[in-house]
C-alpha cells in the first residue's frame, strides 16, 4: 500500500509533492528521522476524515530499490513460573531416609524399654524369692507340703467317717457327720447311709460296743449292707454275732468290728443294723462307721 499527499478536493489519482515511499521503510543512516505530516482534521464537502500519513525521508523514487528492513526481533522466551519449584527426586530419597530412621529408632527404643521392664520384674522375683526362703520356708520343703496337703485333698475327696448319735428313732442307725471327728469329703450322707458317687474300689468299716446291766441269751448282730435304686433288696456285706457274751448278772460290754474292701458303684448306699438299738453305746470313739476310696 501507497501513502499520497493530497489536498482537499483534489481526486485520488492525482499526485503532488515526492514521489510515495512504502509504507514502513526506513534508511541506513541513523540520523535521518521520520517525520509525521498530519492532515486537515475535516473538509467541508468530505464526509470521512483522512488517517494520518508517516513520510520516510531516505527513500523516494519508487522505481529504485530501496534496502530491506531489518528482520524484527525474536518474541523474548517465556518468563518460567518461579511459585512451583521443580522437584528434586535427591531431596525425595533423604526425607524418606529420614523418616524411616525415625521410626526405626522409636521401635528401637520401645524394645529397650520392654527389655528393661522384664529385668526390673525379674529382679522383684528374685528378692521376693529370697526373701521368702530366709523368712519362711525353703522351696523345696513348701513344695513337699504343697504335695502333701494336695494328696491329703485328694483322700478326703472320697472318704467320710460318722460318730455315733443317741437320738436313734428306728433302725438302720443313725449317724452324726459333721460335729467332733465326723466328716464327709466327696461322699454324701443321706437317709441314714453314706451314698457312693463314682464307682471304684473303697474300704468300709463298723465299730460297735455293746453293754448291758443284765446277761440276757439274746444274739448280738452288727451287719453293714448295700442298696442300690437300681437293684431290689439289701445286699450284706458284712455280719457278726454275738452269742453267750455274758457269764453272770453283773455289767458286760462286747465290741464288735467289720471291715473289708469292696468295689461300689455309683449311687450305691450303705447301712448298718443292730439286733438291740438300747445296748448299743453311741460314744464317738466306741461306734463309728465310715468308707474311703483307694
Amino acid at each position: 500500500m501507497q501513502a499520497y499527499k493530497g489536498r482537499a478536493g483534489s481526486s485520488p489519482g492525482t499526485q503532488s509533492g515526492p514521489a510515495p515511499v512504502p509504507f514502513g521503510r526506513r534508511t541506513e543512516d541513523h540520523k535521518k528521522h521520520v517525520q509525521a505530516i498530519p492532515l486537515p482534521a475535516m473538509q467541508q464537502n468530505l464526509n470521512y476524515m483522512y488517517p494520518q500519513i508517516f513520510w520516510e525521508e531516505g527513500c523516494t523514487n519508487p522505481s529504485t530499490s530501496c534496502p530491506p528492513a531489518p528482520p524484527a526481533a525474536p518474541f523474548p522466551p517465556p518468563v518460567p513460573d518461579r511459585r512451583k519449584k521443580p522437584r528434586n527426586n535427591r531431596e525425595e530419597k533423604s526425607v524418606g531416609f529420614l523418616v524411616v530412621s525415625l521410626l526405626m529408632l522409636l521401635s528401637l527404643a520401645g524394645v529397650g524399654l520392654s527389655l528393661f521392664q522384664i529385668f526390673r520384674l525379674e529382679k522383684e522375683l528374685a528378692q521376693l524369692r529370697e526373701s521368702a526362703s530366709t523368712e519362711h520356708i525353703s522351696p523345696a520343703l513348701e513344695k513337699l507340703i504343697g504335695e502333701k496337703s494336695e494328696s491329703m485333698k485328694k483322700e478326703e475327696r472320697k472318704a467320710a467317717h460318722l460318730t455315733g448319735n443317741p437320738k436313734q428313732q428306728d433302725l438302720p442307725l443313725e449317724w452324726e457327720p459333721v460335729s467332733g471327728h465326723a466328716f464327709t469329703a466327696g461322699i454324701q450322707y443321706r437317709n441314714q447311709g453314706l451314698v457312693i458317687n463314682e464307682t471304684g474300689l473303697y474300704f468300709v468299716y463298723s465299730n460297735v460296743l455293746f453293754r448291758g446291766s443284765t446277761c440276757t441269751s439274746q444274739v448280738l448282730t452288727h451287719v453293714v449292707y448295700k442298696k442300690n435304686p437300681a437293684s431290689p433288696g439289701n445286699q450284706v456285706l458284712m455280719q457278726d454275732k454275738k452269742i453267750n457274751y455274758c457269764a453272770n448278772q453283773k455289767m458286760w460290754a462286747r465290741k464288735s468290728y467289720l471291715g473289708a474292701l469292696f468295689k461300689l458303684r455309683e449311687m450305691d448306699s450303705l447301712h448298718v443294723n443292730v439286733s438291740r438299738t438300747t445296748l448299743v453305746s453311741f460314744e464317738e470313739s466306741k461306734t463309728f462307721f465310715g468308707v474311703f476310696k483307694l
